[in-house]
């Protein structure tokens, strides 16, 4: 597919595009040819909607971070600009395949070749961390394979985006990352990350070339975040028995939900890799553990997606029809209650909550910085618990008409998970859902 005109026309000086080579949720890419040196180079031109989210001072400037990375294993920058308002940045072009053009021809690749990606991919990412540049996209379409061994595309321009845009970005639909290889602290929200959300990302992409998918699925970038808060990672040996119990551990490790139990540097985890004794891990009784965490990810996305339906529609006729909630009304997430002994699980439904009405259209969620500035403002610390009482201030101070609350409770040998609508103005009550177990009979 050839370069439209006005495109074409915008880079003639420095650049002839020959072909689209494909495109994706932020930008295109073409094949071009460089005038001035004689060679072919992916040239990869920003959607005009996320640049005039962006602007290109901020964006140019952000990028300029990533453009000293020298090595071997990272593609390196070698040109951005702003032609005429297109926003577009510059690599070598790669005459190879990606890791994803290889995985959809083969599904699950042999152990040796896994790991040497997965070395020289965390070679490429030990490096940048070191020099203060995280990734925050690694997948399979970003890592290329180059004579025989891995390259990661696109360094420093996933900052860059998040770094530039910020809530403008937010507003264009669209998200930095990708939801199957995102950490959760990338998929709640986080702004300030550091290299132990590539190392998570990086385990995806491992688990995925060993079984053949990454460790969560599901039909919408909300349901999968929302697996990924509420469950581990399945066990690797579940779905691919050759893999050496050490290997297997090593991937545990690496997809922690908490960035403190991972691995500090992408370095420890390839080493873990490594050094991981060539035997099978033990056959593993999937079905149990597969039920208690199952049965949670699913009470967990039923209940978010009870809450964003009311949040959304407002159920016709009641809300919406009083004038309670409007689109693009600001709603503030406290905190759940938890009386379980999981400690991480009202967490999960809290930051599921946060996905899945994490859409400008429906609601504007209150940052969890301005949370923080206003806490401080009112004299607590910054950690406060935001139960319903400091919830309410909170959001009052906000401009947040209604806040979101609930609690996460054992019921038999299930849960019951409650969420709570609540008007910021007099506390009143507007939406009380409840989901236990009984009630996913059908669904497990």
């Amino acid at each position: 597919m050839t370069a439209p005109a006005s495109i074409t026309a915008a880079l003639a000086d420095r650049y002839a595009l020959e072909r689209e080579l494909g495109h994706g949720g932020m930008a295109t890419v073409y094949l071009a040819e460089d005038r001035k040196h004689h060679r072919q180079v992916a040239l990869k031109v920003l959607r005009p909607e996320i640049a005039a989210a962006l602007g290109p001072e901020r964006f140019l400037r952000e990028i300029e971070i990533a453009a000293p990375l020298n090595h071997p294993h990272i593609l390196p920058l070698l040109d951005s600009g702003d032609a005429g308002g297109l926003l577009y940045y510059v690599m070598p072009y790669v005459a190879g395949e990606s890791l994803r053009d290889r995985l959809t021809r083969e599904t699950q690749l042999p152990i040796e070749d896994a790991l040497q990606i997965a070395r020289e991919v965390a070679d490429g990412l030990a490096y940048a961390h070191r020099h203060g540049v995280v990734h925050r996209d690694i997948k399979p379409e970003n890592i290329l394979l180059s004579d025989g061994h891995a390259v990661i595309a696109d360094f420093g321009i996933a900052h860059a985006l998040s770094a530039a845009g910020g809530e403008r970005l937010t507003e264009t639909g669209v998200v930095v990352g990708t939801p199957a290889y995102m950490s959760p602290e990338q998929g709640s929200g986080v702004r300030e990350i550091d290299g132990r959300s590539d190392v998570y990302s990086l385990g995806c992409v491992v688990y995925e070339m060993l079984a053949g998918e990454p460790p969560f699925a599901g039909a919408t970038a909300q349901a999968i975040i929302a697996k990924r808060l509420a469950e581990q990672a399945p066990r690797i040996s579940i779905v691919r028995d050759t893999v050496p119990a050490g290997m297997e551990a090593a991937l545990t490790r690496a997809l922690a939900r908490t960035p403190a139990d991972r691995y500090a540097t992408a370095s420890q985890f390839a080493t873990a890799l490594e050094s991981a004794p060539n035997q099978p891990a033990p056959a593993q009784d999937g079905r149990r553990t597969g039920w208690r965490v199952g049965t949670a990810g699913l009470l967990v996305m039923v209940l978010v997606a009870a809450v964003w339906w009311f949040v959304a529609t407002g159920r016709p006729g009641t809300l919406f029809g009083r004038g309670v909630i409007d689109p693009g009304d600001r709603v503030l997430l406290a905190d759940f209650v938890n009386l379980t002994d999981d400690t991480t699980l009202a967490y999960a439904v809290r930051e599921g909550v946060r996905t899945l009405l994490a859409d400008p259209r429906i609601v504007r969620l209150v940052d969890p910085a301005k949370v923080r500035e206003t806490l401080a403002r009112m004299g607590r610390p910054a950690d406060t618990r935001l139960d319903e009482p400091v919830a309410r201030e909170v959001a009052e101070r906000e401009n947040a008409k209604v806040f979101v609350a609930g609690e996460v409770s054992r019921l038999g040998a299930g849960y019951q998970l409650t969420a709570r609508v609540v008007q910021s103005a007099d506390g009143v009550e507007l939406l009380r859902e409840r989901v236990t177990a009984r009630d996913l009979d059908g669904v497990i």
